[in-house]
């Protein structure tokens, strides 16, 4: 293990379990106002389901590890399993995708996670329960070009401090992509951790939750971030696309690609497009050549189930890049 690894990701690791719901039978209403869909299972019922596919070896950071391997980085993860079935099936998947497993520990007398995804169409609500397994960081013989650090458990807050002292302390950059846990936390509770961030990635709403304001210009939230200590902050914003500001202090922001066809399902889209700007940066790309990257592969994930099958290699994303409509490219704004 003494090969340097262009990309270390870390976060916890499960199996989802797929649930096609029968649309004809599941009882969903719509909020005419906002949009949102809520799913109704009134207890007593029997609710059909058309279909059901499980999925090893998911979650943020394992979906990254594997988004980065297909575009040629040197990959490996750093997460937890049960000394069980579903444990060694993760393995043998991880394994099987090219990402290096010498950072992955099996434990006797725990349980793989395990979720249930409930499918209506592209839209799902995930059933969750994480295993408390102990978080530490391996000893990297050789420092790793970036750690990716995602979701992970509630009780984990003292392995933020870890890995921003690691990174602080090596030379290695620091990626953070929030799960649910980290955002809740906020800013302060996760301050050390802002300041060792090389680049950074979440949503609208997350920004608003993390940043505690309702400002809507994703540019000035951009900044705040920036000043919070990430140099390479990004934004996504849904249908109106990814934002980035530079090092130079320049907003970029970029369009969606395309749907080919409709979602299939929504489940990884935002980490593959992390995963994927990232990997561009690694490579050489700029801030704004990265933008271009990330929602090629956003929009391969969503035509299939799951958040690893559409994955594209670099061959496979440069294709779409030079098949791509004109008016997706990445302009500077204010």
């Amino acid at each position: 293990m003494s090969e340097q690894y262009d990309f270390v990701a870390i976060g916890d690791i499960v199996i989802d379990a797929f649930i096609q719901l029968n649309k004809d039978a599941a009882d969903v209403s719509q909020d005419m106002d906002t949009g949102r869909q809520t799913l109704h299972m009134p207890f007593g019922n029997k609710l059909p389901y058309d279909d059901v596919v499980v999925i090893n070896a998911v979650g943020n950071s394992p979906n990254a590890a594997v988004s980065a391997n297909r575009l040629g980085l040197k990959t490996a993860l750093v997460a937890s399993l049960g000394q069980d079935r579903n444990g060694k099936d993760c393995l043998e998947a991880l394994r099987t995708e090219g990402v290096h497993t010498d950072y992955v520990k099996l434990y006797e007398g725990k349980m793989t996670n395990y979720h249930y995804v409930l499918r209506y169409g592209p839209e799902r609500t995930i059933l969750i329960k994480h295993e408390k397994f102990p978080y530490t960081l391996p000893d990297f013989q050789v420092p790793p070009r970036y750690l990716y650090f995602s979701s992970i458990g509630e009780h984990g807050l003292p392995f933020h401090f870890e890995i921003a002292k690691y990174v602080k302390e090596h030379d290695t950059k620091l990626v953070f992509q929030p799960g649910t846990f980290q955002i809740k936390l906020g800013y302060e509770a996760l301050k050390e951790v802002y300041e060792a961030t090389e680049i950074f990635f979440c949503n609208l709403e997350e920004a608003q939750e993390i940043l505690g304001t309702e400002e809507q210009h994703v540019p000035t939230l951009l900044r705040k971030f920036k000043e919070l200590g990430p140099k390479l902050p990004v934004i996504t914003d849904g249908p109106h696309g990814a934002y980035v500001v530079d090092e130079n202090d320049q907003a970029w922001h970029m369009p969606m690609y395309p749907d080919p066809a409709d979602p299939v399902d929504r489940t990884g889209a935002g980490d593959s497009f992390a995963s994927t700007f990232t990997a561009a940066i690694i490579l050489g790309k700029s801030p704004a050549e990265a933008l271009t990257w990330g929602p090629v592969n956003s929009m391969s994930v969503v035509q299939y189930i799951g958040a690893q099958e559409g994955l594209l290699t670099q061959a496979e994303l440069n294709q779409y890049l030079a098949d791509k409509p004109a008016e997706y490219e990445a302009k500077m704004i204010d």
